[in-house]
């Protein structure tokens, strides 16, 4: 089944109020909306929470994985109450390179950010091949769509008119690969 910009549209639609900034409390004027007090905000709670309840099967990955290759866990913070939207995770290919891959708690979707570089290939691959073992059904976002900004949507780490589906699908982690 191939994956369309208005089924990811609706999904990040879901967990993403339109024209709400995410912002805290002590800065919304008065009688603005509050991102925290939304029910799309809510469904993004109660998704991480189920990946905290699930969480045992992305660490046994994490862990096939990390046998394997430099591994930096970027899903603590979910850990600790936080309300990401997908578990996430770094791959070093280099002392300074890295790619991440990222599996979404909001919908059956999972990324892979490439750096771009040679040694990445065979790496993606098989990673893609762990996470749709571990994760059955979950697809592969693809990079066009899954790069679109969302105009309407801001979130943790991204504005208005800055958040990308990708972004909104898998957090802010899946910038920490981009070049600076």
């Amino acid at each position: 089944m191939v994956i369309t910009r208005s089924e990811l549209l609706g999904v990040v639609y879901c967990f993403y109020p339109r024209g709400v900034q995410n912002f805290a409390r002590i800065h919304v004027p008065p009688n603005e909306p509050f991102y925290d007090d939304t029910e799309e905000h809510c469904r993004l709670v109660e998704a991480a929470s189920r990946g905290r309840a699930e969480y045992p099967t992305w660490k046994a990955m994490i862990r096939r994985l990390g046998d394997r290759y430099g591994l930096q866990n970027e899903s603590l913070h979910l850990l600790s109450g936080g309300a990401d939207p997908a578990y996430s995770a770094r791959v070093w290919l280099t002392d300074q390179t890295a790619l991440s891959f990222h599996v979404s708690l909001l919908g059956p979707y999972h990324g892979i950010h490439l750096p771009g570089i040679p040694e990445e290939e065979p790496v993606a691959r098989e990673i893609a091949r762990e996470i749709e073992a571990t994760y059955p059904g979950y697809r592969a976002i693809p990079s066009e769509l899954g790069n679109e900004v969302v105009p309407d949507v801001a979130m943790d780490g991204a504005s208005m008119g800055k958040a990308t589906i990708n972004m909104c699908l898998f957090s802010i982690a899946w910038t920490f690969v981009d070049p600076v």
